[in-house]
Parts: C-alpha cells; sequence; structure tokens
C-alpha cells in the first residue's frame, strides 16, 4: 500500500510538471480545490473497489447495464438471426449493437425532462466541489450522458458567447469522459467494476487537470439553459433520430476499428520487416515508464505501455481488445490500472468528432477547438494517467 502511494505522489509530481510548464497563470491555481478533489477521488476508488458499499453498488449497475443488453439483443437477434447464435460478426453484434438500444432511452429520458433534471443537480453539486463553474461541472455531466458528438446540441444556444477557454475546457472534458450508450459495450470487455470506477473518477480528475492548465474567473454561467435538449419535436420524430444517431455511432466505430487495426497490422509488418520489431512493442518501449510510474509491475511495463500507447493513436475500443488479448501475461493489479485508463475517449481520433460537432453548430467556435487539437488529446491522456494512478492505490 505504501509503495503504490509512492507511485501516485510520483504521477501528482509529474502531472503538476506537464500541466504547469503549459500554463500561463499558475498564480490562480486553486491548490485547495485540487487537494479537496484529490481526497474524494481517492476515497471514491476505495469506496468502489473495496469497500461493501461500492461492491454493493457496482454489482447493482452491472446488473442493470447486463439487463439491457439482453434487451438489446432480443432486437440485434431479430436483425442478425443465426448469427449471434454462431458468433458471426460477434465483435460487432455483441459489444456495438446495443449502442442503438442505449441511445433511444437516452433520448426518452430526455423527452420526458428527467436528463436535464440530473444533469442541473448532480452539476451544481460538483461546481460547489471543484471550483469550477457551472458550464464545466454540467458539461462533465452532459457529456457522460448524452456523448461527445451529441453533447454540444444542449449549449447550442449559447455557444457564440462562449469564451475561447472555457470552450477548450468543454472540449477536454468531452474527450476525457465516456457516454453512457457506449459502456454497456466496455463491459463487454473489460471488468464492469473498472469500467464504472473509471467513469466517476475522470469527471473528478477533468477537473484536476483543467484546474492545473487553465484556471480562470467564471463567467456567463447565468446564461445556462439545457432545460429542453429535444427542441420542438414529437416523440417519435425523436425517437427515430436516436436510433439513427445510435446507429451511426455503431457504424463508426466498427468502421474505425477496422481501419485502425487494418493500419496497426500493416505498421506492424513493417516495422518488423525493418527494425525486427512490431510498432506497438516499439511503442511500447516509449511509454512503459509512464506505466511503472501509475502502478503497473515492472515486469509489465512493456506490454502496459504498448496498450497505452495503441489507445492513444487508435482507439479505446483497439486498446481493449489488445488487453483482453494479453491479459493471460499480466498481473490483476496491471489490468485493474490499464482497465481505468482505457476507459475515455482520449485519442486523436476523437479529435475530429469533438470538432467537427461543434463546427456543425458554430463554425467559429470549431475552427477554435480543432486549433487545439494535440493539447486536447495532451490533456484528456493525463486525465486517464491521474485516474489509473488513483485507481492504482488501492488495487492490490
Amino acid at each position: 500500500m505504501f509503495l503504490n502511494f509512492l507511485h501516485f505522489l510520483l504521477t501528482i509530481i509529474v502531472i503538476i510538471f506537464l500541466t504547469t510548464v503549459l500554463n500561463k497563470k499558475r498564480r490562480e491555481i486553486k491548490v485547495r480545490f485540487i487537494l479537496q478533489l484529490l481526497l474524494i477521488e481517492i476515497l471514491l476508488a476505495y469506496i468502489l473497489l473495496h469497500s461493501s458499499v461500492g461492491l454493493v453498488l457496482i454489482s447493482l449497475l452491472s446488473s442493470i447495464f447486463n439487463k439491457l443488453l439482453t434487451f438489446a439483443f432480443s432486437g440485434t437477434e431479430f436483425v442478425f438471426g443465426g448469427m449471434y447464435k454462431c458468433k458471426l460478426a460477434f465483435f460487432f453484434i455483441t459489444a456495438l449493437c446495443p449502442i442503438i438500444f442505449v441511445s433511444v432511452l437516452i433520448g426518452i429520458l430526455q423527452y420526458v425532462r428527467v436528463l436535464p433534471i440530473i444533469i442541473i443537480t448532480i452539476g451544481t453539486i460538483l461546481s460547489k466541489i471543484s471550483g469550477m463553474g457551472k458550464l464545466e461541472s454540467f458539461n462533465a455531466i452532459s457529456s457522460l450522458m448524452l456523448g461527445q458528438s451529441e453533447n454540444f446540441i444542449a449549449y447550442k444556444n449559447i455557444l457564440y458567447k462562449i469564451p475561447e477557454n472555457r470552450m477548450h475546457n468543454m472540449a477536454i472534458t468531452a474527450m476525457s469522459t465516456v457516454s453512457m450508450s457506449i459502456i454497456g459495450s466496455y463491459i463487454r470487455i473489460l471488468s464492469p467494476k473498472y469500467v464504472i470506477t473509471a467513469i466517476v473518477l475522470n469527471i473528478f480528475s477533468t477537473f484536476i487537470i483543467l484546474l492545473l492548465l487553465n484556471p480562470y474567473n467564471m463567467n456567463y454561467d447565468d446564461d445556462i439553459n439545457i432545460k429542453n435538449l429535444h427542441g420542438d419535436k414529437g416523440f417519435f420524430e425523436m425517437l427515430s433520430d436516436y436510433i439513427i444517431t445510435g446507429f451511426k455511432v455503431a457504424v463508426i466505430i466498427a468502421a474505425m476499428l477496422i481501419g485502425f487495426i487494418s493500419l496497426i497490422s500493416m505498421i506492424n509488418y513493417l516495422c518488423n520487416l525493418i527494425i525486427g520489431i512490431n510498432f506497438q512493442e516499439l511503442l511500447g518501449y516509449i511509454f512503459s515508464p509512464f506505466a511503472w510510474i501509475i502502478g503497473i509491475p515492472e515486469k509489465d511495463t512493456l506490454n502496459a505501455g504498448s496498450i497505452m500507447a495503441t489507445k492513444l493513436v487508435s482507439n479505446e475500443f483497439v486498446a481493449m481488445m489488445d488487453l483482453k488479448r494479453m491479459s493471460s501475461n499480466l498481473s490483476s493489479r496491471s489490468i485493474g490500472i490499464l482497465s481505468v485508463f482505457l476507459v475515455s475517449f482520449a485519442n486523436f481520433s476523437s479529435i475530429g468528432v469533438i470538432s467537427g460537432s461543434i463546427k456543425s453548430l458554430d463554425k467559429n467556435q470549431g475552427d477554435i477547438i480543432a486549433k487545439y487539437g494535440f493539447n486536447l488529446v495532451y490533456s484528456s491522456t493525463l486525465v486517464s494517467v491521474l485516474s489509473a494512478a488513483i485507481s492504482g492505490i488501492v488495487i492490490k
């Protein structure tokens, strides 16, 4: 436990260095709120991963998602029939198709005005705890509920007057969290307890990174209005939109997996041909120090570094499948820490998703976010590193 805490402290030192190097307003950093958030995160990590209350909560949430998946499979089986039973197109049918059904549920929760109440209530509480404005706090919850591409629709009426530094914050938050519609797919690959723990920790880790990177004076909080997220559409029109949206997300993920896995396969072949090791092994050497810093046992750092790098250059699904493939060669501690690290949208492909979705609502703000592309990946990756290090304190 003491050694785990030393790794955590080392991670904090590295993160402070990597964030403050880019921060021109170091004197405005709110140290009290950062310490407060770190203590809350450590407590939450322990509760979720070790306490009886946390284990019961995770068991309950897991059973809810598993039940939702059974409902989703009834629709999937009707369309694809024997393919599901024969395990044909297994990943698409079991991991991606459920996104369509969960997207529908999110649309219904928006339509009956339950979702805005959840966002406003939890967002207001988070604002008090984190020292961030309501805009960023609401955005953290709405990103989780709606997804990184649909999230900004909730703020379409005020996007044009949000200052550049706070648009930057909102984009980092969208990249650092994951959407509820995709959680069911994650728990088909990773242990549910690590997925749920990562989702909770990432919200607080995002606030810490933003407080270190981009301290600011709060403005425009009185102008936030996200009560009517579905516009003036009728129920069945809204339902159709969310069914189509869910299907688009599933197909886009499938296309990205095909493209990235094929590309990595080709690059691996070329690297083996030229330098004698494959591309992922090469990335493993580069990222292995970071794997060790966050608490991965030394014998696993090379494989862990490769998985971390794969997530960054491709996406979390590719990396999750690599983790599952390598799990027999990794310790349970390494699997737990890596699982927490992988649960976010922090990768290069997310730049286009976020800037494109914002640009469709406000061209000027979309161009601003595109300009910050590398910074968004850099910042959101630090969020994943921090969450993984905090989980490493309590994972044995």
